[in-house]
């Protein structure tokens, strides 16, 4: 039986893979190979890592976790999870059954790319969701905003850290008249008007198409789709989750664990607030060392 079964392979569960190893834990990690992050060409703001490609570090974690003899990668994907405490059993895709005493889930969430054109092709490039993770590289230059509620009247407050050059789609949306109001304070223009295509110019830049107004070209153009858990194990376990602004989360306490007993969440899955690589490492860390934990005579 594994100590802990491990259901996605990126940040999150890879750092929880490595506590547990240290540990001496058995330990088994399910993969599909499909991290979010898969269409960034660089990541940022991981200490050691800054500027390194997503996943040439995912591969550089796995070979260091081949030292671990009690750590097993698999690529495969986990269709159900049953049982309880201690007594966990889960399915994988080519029908084995694995056994484990408590359980991680850190398969992430999948974005939900708008009916734009040009949009997809952009994602990870010239259109970006994280400041944190893209906004140094064009600090200065004029960026843009696609409206998504209001959460996007915060983003236009944080992005003055990096540039005061903004420009705010509305893409059809009411921005409330006070909103307004601030953004004109702030020399934030709003363009009216439904984003009818996103053309992708060399590097970061955009050039935004509106079904009303002229074309506008910026530097790089942030945007937050919807988003969705990569995968449904938490509906069939009925875990408790918490809403968003831009889709769901799994609740999770301080040790990480969710509603059901034994069962931890970490990475965008289980973080609601500024999804980033250094966040799902160290909710993932902490789900490891949480579960091992929990294991103690």
């Amino acid at each position: 039986m594994n100590d802990v079964i491990i259901i996605g392979g990126s940040f999150a569960g890879l750092a929880a893979a490595l506590q547990l190893g240290r540990a001496r834990r058995k330990v088994t990690v399910l993969d599909t190979g499909l991290p979010r992050n898969r269409f960034a060409g660089h990541s940022h703001g991981l200490l050691g890592h800054d500027h390194k490609p997503p996943l040439e570090i995912l591969a550089e974690a796995r070979k260091q976790l081949a030292r671990y003899p009690t750590v097993k990668l698999v690529n495969s994907r986990a269709d159900s999870v049953s049982g309880g405490i201690d007594r966990f059993s889960v399915l994988t895709a080519n029908g084995e059954s694995l056994a484990a005493r408590r359980v991680i889930l850190s398969y992430g969430i999948a974005d939900q790319m708008p009916d734009v054109p040009g949009f997809a092709e952009g994602w990870g490039t010239s259109i970006v969701p994280c400041p944190y993770c893209d906004g140094f590289e064009v600090a200065g230059q004029h960026w843009g905003l696609v409206w998504s509620g209001p959460q996007s009247h915060n983003q236009v407050r944080l992005f003055h850290d990096w540039t005061d050059r903004l420009t705010l789609f509305a893409n059809g949306h009411d921005i409330p008249p006070d909103i307004r109001t601030d953004l004109a304070r702030r020399k934030v223009p709003v363009v009216d008007g439904r984003i009818t295509e996103i053309v992708r110019r060399e590097g970061h830049n955009a050039t935004v198409k509106i079904d009303t107004a002229p074309d506008v070209a910026v530097d790089i153009l942030f945007a937050h789709p919807r988003n969705k858990p990569s995968a449904s194990l938490h509906e069939s376990l009925g875990l408790a989750t918490v809403n968003t602004p831009l889709g769901i989360a799994l609740k999770v306490d301080e040790r990480r664990e969710t509603s059901v007993p034994g069962i931890y969440a970490a990475g965008d899955l289980a973080n609601p607030l500024m999804p980033s690589v250094t966040t799902a490492i160290s909710y993932g860390a902490t789900a490891g060392i949480s579960a091992q934990q929990s294991m103690l005579a």
